[in-house]
């Protein structure tokens, strides 16, 4: 099972998370943005392997918590209700994952509805 799909340690499948990844796809003006933050932060080859068709590159929740910062963090934690580290963990386990499956064709869409539409029905398939 993938972590997308996978429970958190509370048993709780990272739905919160979901949310928030939505949210930072919003806040950063799409997706390109949100990617453009990540390479921006020292990310490029992680990023690039994510889009691309082959496998993709870990990161740590340390370098995520990087690339957006503490405070955009600590946000994300208490919308999703769990401690700081246990989000930038998630992300680093949910990111890779989701934006693989959003570049299915190593392409990034273009415009945000496209991104919303395939994040809801990403979150569809994995909470559904």
């Amino acid at each position: 099972m993938s972590a997308l799909g996978n429970k958190g340690a509370d048993g709780e499948a990272p739905s919160g998370l979901m949310a928030s990844v939505m949210e930072l796809v919003n806040q950063h003006g799409g997706l390109p943005g949100l990617l453009q933050k990540f390479q921006e932060s020292g990310l490029g080859d992680q990023v690039a392997s994510w889009i691309g068709t082959g496998a993709n590159a870990p990161v740590s929740g340390e370098q995520i918590k990087d690339a957006l910062g503490a405070d955009t963090i600590t946000q994300i934690a208490e919308k999703a209700g769990v401690a700081p580290d246990a989000a930038s963990g998630g992300l680093a386990a949910l990111l890779p994952q989701l934006i693989d499956k959003l570049t299915p064709n190593g392409q990034v869409p273009e415009g945000n509805d496209l991104v919303s539409q395939g994040l809801n029905m990403l979150k569809g398939k994995i909470f559904g």
